[in-house]
């Protein structure tokens, strides 16, 4: 069985780009891209939030800066994170049962195309996986703050389990924009992401909780 260290040693690739613009600037990832993806999303957003009781999860009280010092994150106390010399440009950072990794260049590309190369961010080789992906939804794209962003969420089946499960679901946020590139990715097994609203809930303050430099 995969542990979370498996998960950490996994490499990510790499990209090239121009010097960065550095500034400050808060954005909000979890909603954002799909709100801006069209202008009945949020009205429908409004109309189901009201019918949805407020699912408590645990307070984000440990802020992480990626080594670049370019964006930071936040998670819960216990969350482990995990840095590579191999990979810097990558963070994981792992706990209640879940996974999210940043990948962070300073520099812009064609989002688009980072995407594409994002989406191969997976928790193991490609020889360890079925090759096929069942899509939840797929580029779905939009502005936030400036910075183009899309948005793709799907499941991947592994050969072996990786911490207790074989099925993950993955959901890949792309932002460029303002001289930098960031991959937001989550990862949570299928089972718990369909079961736990509190699961969903972690997930989506974490990515919310971005700030960039």
């Amino acid at each position: 069985m995969r542990s979370p260290a498996d998960i950490a040693r996994e490499p990510s690739r790499r990209w090239r780009g121009r010097p960065s613009l550095a500034f400050t600037v808060r954005v909000t990832l979890a909603l954002a891209v799909l709100g801006l993806a069209s202008p009945v999303a949020p009205v429908v957003a409004a109309k189901n939030a009201k019918k949805k009781k407020q699912v408590a999860i645990p307070a984000l009280t440990a802020e992480h800066r990626h080594p670049s010092g370019g964006m930071a994150f936040r998670t819960p106390e216990s969350w482990k994170i995990e840095t590579s010399p191999e990979t810097p440009e990558t963070v994981n950072a792992i706990g209640d049962g879940v996974a999210v990794r940043f990948v962070y260049h300073e520099g812009e590309m064609g989002y688009d195309s980072l995407h594409g190369i994002c989406m191969l961010e997976r928790l193991a080789p490609a020889m360890d996986m079925f090759p096929v992906v069942e899509y939840e939804y797929d580029f779905v794209g939009g502005t936030i703050e400036g910075r183009r962003a899309l948005d793709s969420a799907f499941v991947v089946n592994y050969d072996q389990p990786i911490m207790g499960a074989r099925e993950w679901r993955q959901r890949n946020v792309t932002i460029v924009g303002n001289g930098s590139s960031l991959c937001a990715i989550t990862y949570a097994p299928a089972s718990l992401w369909r079961k736990s609203a509190p699961t969903r809930a972690l997930l989506e303050a974490v990515l919310g909780s971005v700030t960039f430099r």
